[in-house]
């Protein structure tokens, strides 16, 4: 079940269509009894919606017609929230859901608040690579005003602590003019020209807080190769090598690159084949990530400990198996 927030939206969603909808169907939709429909009927009608009902057998809801939609009464943390949580369902489907659910979304950021559907319509603007379904959670103050100053081309300073070099865990400041949002497996990041150092950098925003703009505009630059999500994972790339692995997996191309081409190369064999190749910090993540393909695989090259732990594996789920 949807947790209350993100309920609430899919049910403002739904009704916003205009037309009636019978109790029983509408907390079907929502997967919720119809007893929970009622609270979020409640809550909506509190919130100043003009939600009309009718009881009986024949008995539904449906949003009033006539006078104009009050803001959506949310705070900043909320408001990003709802934002996440439907790009997250967006992502996670494809077709005509997923065009709901961005339909949706639309809806809902259209009736938020003046000032929080900038920084809302700024954070979709600004990020690229979409698994926001993966993506831990991060401060919603931190999403807002990197969105806003990526979007107003402001310059930021902000405080980052260290992992490698001489001095880790060391918190130190940056500046830095922002360019884009990436979220790529389970993290977040910011890519931006450092001024410091004169380069171009990638920042988790997991070990970025108190992002401070500087009221200094700038004139945006060209990311390295154009791309940000693919500077970002070429970055990953750089430091996580360690296991290398090619393989030909009995699956067409595109069905692969959506299920792991955010951390491998694809390259298309045609007649439903393709061949994976790349490295990973762990020789365990290879077996996971050929594991979720559901296609069966032959190994062309691999590390010592990447077939060792393929063959370790195998022979715990074959006599699990029975």
């Amino acid at each position: 079940m949807a947790n209350t927030s993100s309920r609430t939206l899919r049910l403002l969603s739904l009704l916003q269509t205009h037309r009636f909808w019978p109790g029983s169907e509408l907390a079907g939709r929502l997967e919720v009894s119809e007893r929970t429909l009622r609270r979020d009927i409640d809550r909506l009608r509190e919130l100043g919606y003009p939600v009309t009902s009718s009881r009986g057998t024949d008995g539904g809801y449906q949003l009033g017609a006539g006078g104009s939609m009050p803001p959506l009464v949310v705070d900043e943390e909320e408001a990003i929230a709802m934002v996440v949580a439907l790009g997250q369902t967006a992502s996670a489907q494809s077709g005509a859901f997923a065009d709901a659910t961005l339909s949706a979304l639309s809806k809902v950021t259209q009736v938020l608040p003046s000032r929080l559907r900038r920084r809302a319509e700024a954070l979709r603007e600004v990020t690229v690579d979409a698994p926001f379904r993966t993506a831990p959670e991060v401060e919603a103050a931190v999403l807002g005003g990197l969105a806003s100053a990526i979007r107003d081309a402001e310059r930021i300073r902000f405080s980052y602590t260290a992992v490698g070099g001489s001095t880790p865990g060391e918190v130190v400041r940056r500046h830095v003019e922002p360019h884009q949002l990436v979220t790529v497996g389970r993290r977040w990041y910011l890519v931006a020209y450092d001024l410091d150092r004169g380069d171009w950098r990638s920042f988790r925003l997991d070990r970025l807080t108190d992002p401070e703009g500087t009221r200094s505009m700038f004139r945006r630059r060209e990311i390295p190769g154009g791309d940000a999500a693919a500077y970002v994972r070429s970055g990953l790339s750089r430091r996580e090598a360690g296991h290398a692995l090619v393989a030909v997996v009995a699956a067409p191309a595109d069905v692969v690159e959506a299920k792991i081409g955010r951390w491998v190369e694809v390259a298309d064999l045609g007649a439903g084949r393709c061949r994976v190749s790349g490295e990973a910090p762990q020789p365990w993540y290879w077996l996971q990530a050929l594991g979720i393909l559901e296609a069966d695989f032959t190994i062309e090259d691999a590390g010592a400990e990447v077939r060792q732990m393929l063959t370790s594996w195998g022979g715990r789920f074959v006599a699990a198996a029975g």
